[in-house]
């Protein structure tokens, strides 16, 4: 769609940025804390970049009004951050941490007097450990009724400071990773238990909306969504088709879930075929359908290419054409069903390299027209109005000699997004705000502090943390002229 002049962005637009508890606060047992699955699954050798962890991080929870102080003079409109469950009930249930909860308390109101709308997520990963031992967390329903409380607490304490809320953060990814991919806690590889604690998740966010609507009738809720829209190799019919069926899996699945409290028909058949299909038992449906998110977050950095299963289309030498060589007698038709139902995509698409894309050096396809693509079918979709929750560059960021940070690559990254969700606003795409990943430098889960997303450069490395110098980036002042000019400064 061609547009000769292009929409201001909203008045009340909300230019922010985002972080999540455990990637910046540290004190990960300071103040009466509990453990969280990630504090345990830190300490596991191997599993991450030279062994850090969340212990320290980048000890927000010490500096936490450093950190607001900076995010006011960059002229910050909004901050999404999450809240450590375990923190507030080291526990999961039970006895409140009054001092945990003062500390997202004095958080809040910290933001808010630097003018700074708080965005909080209840959950970004990190259910506590207890849990975890004492019914496999995600893995059985107790955890519905002990999240819905949680949420109670929050909802009781904060209504009346803040407005936007977000219930689970990238539930695509924290269940793949964690119960498929044995790459996040709980470290298992189980697509049965993937689909089932995933199901129970869905029926948590749906309990936890609902209370929220009974306690904070002026607020607004919703899910962050990883989501990455799905192209076609070409326009073979059969890659067509591929592409439908990688898009209903990959973010149907669970958007269809959040919005409508529907499964997608299609996927649900194929998992029940291979015997994963999450259990739905009665009254299930009722609830998903009863709860209806106020908006959709999404956390955008790149989508996905697939061409036809190669079940019935094997790959060939010259994949530009993709011969079509049916072979009844594939090796993965052969195994036993419980085997081919550790990969039931495979039935349905194969993913492949987008030859028009440039990638990150982490190996991110770089792909800016796709959150315009994302932004368009997902209001097309659900109607509803959307914020962007995350969208950022992970980068090996330098220090200077003069104790600069010249990362002109990341400006490139975050202003060629901003120009395109320009264009899907003028399009006609209901946007609240973009929320960049990330404020400041913090723990990139597996990959240590050497992959660096934030507009404030934090000196430490994998082994010493030095003074955790905060040291703005030339970005950092970049997306201060975007903000104070409201986007026209690109």
């Amino acid at each position: 769609m061609y547009h000769e002049k292009l929409e201001k962005f909203p008045q009340n637009f909300l230019w922010g940025a985002a972080s999540a508890a455990y990637q910046i606060e540290g004190g990960w047992n300071s103040d009466g804390k509990g453990p969280s699955i990630w504090d345990q699954f830190t300490k596991i050798p191997g599993k991450t970049f030279q062994g850090t962890n969340g212990d320290i991080a980048v000890d927000h929870y010490n500096r936490y009004k450093e950190d607001v102080k900076l995010m006011a003079d960059m002229g910050l409109k909004a901050y999404r951050f999450s809240l450590a469950w375990s923190r507030i009930l080291p526990d999961g249930s039970g006895e409140i941490n009054e001092k945990g909860l003062a500390f997202y308390e004095n958080l809040i109101n910290e933001l808010i007097k630097h003018n700074i709308e708080p965005v909080l997520t209840l959950y970004h990963w990190d259910i506590p450990q207890a849990l975890q031992d004492r019914y496999n967390g995600w893995e059985s329903r107790q955890v519905i009724d002990d999240f819905d409380n949680y949420a109670r607490i929050l909802f009781k304490r904060f209504k009346d400071k803040v407005k936007y809320w977000v219930s689970f953060n990238e539930q695509n990814v924290f269940t793949a990773l964690g119960y498929r991919w044995e790459a996040h806690p709980p470290n298992l590889s189980d697509v049965k238990k993937m689909f089932e604690a995933n199901h129970i998740i869905n029926l948590a966010n749906a309990k936890a909306i609902n209370s929220f609507h009974e306690l904070v009738p002026d607020g607004l809720i919703g899910p962050s969504f990883g989501y990455g829209p799905m192209y076609s190799f070409n326009c073979e019919p059969e890659n067509v088709l591929a592409t439908l069926n990688g898009e209903e899996f990959q973010n149907h699945w669970w958007l269809d879930v959040y919005v409508n409290g529907k499964y997608p028909k299609a996927t649900f058949k194929q998992l029940v075929k291979l015997g994963v299909a999450p259990t739905v038992e009665e009254g299930d449906l009722q609830l998903l359908q009863s709860a209806k998110p106020d908006f959709l977050g999404v956390n955008y950095y790149h989508g996905g290419t697939v061409r036809a299963n190669e079940i019935e289309f094997p790959s060939g030498d010259n994949d530009a054409g993709l011969e079509k060589s049916f072979e009844a007698t594939d090796p993965y038709l052969m195994k036993p069903k419980e085997e081919q139902a550790q990969t039931p995509e495979k039935r349905m698409f194969s993913n492949v390299s987008n030859p028009f894309l440039e990638k990150t050096k982490w190996g991110w396809e770089i792909d800016p027209v796709g959150i315009r693509i994302a932004l368009r079918r997902l209001q097309n979709r659900y109607d509803l109005p959307m914020m962007i929750t995350e969208n950022g560059l992970g980068a090996f960021d330098d220090l200077t000699n003069e104790r600069t940070i010249e990362d002109d690559y990341r400006i490139e990254y975050l202003r060629g997004h901003i120009i395109e969700i320009q264009k899907a606003i003028t399009d006609g795409v209901d946007l609240i705000g973009y929320c960049a990943w990330s404020f400041t430098d913090l723990l990139s889960w597996l990959n240590g502090y050497q992959k660096r997303y934030g507009f404030v450069y934090i000196d430490r490395d994998e082994k010493d943390e030095k003074a955790l110098e905060r040291i703005p980036k030339k970005s950092y002042f970049w997306y201060k002229s975007v903000i104070a000019t409201n986007g026209q400064n690109l």
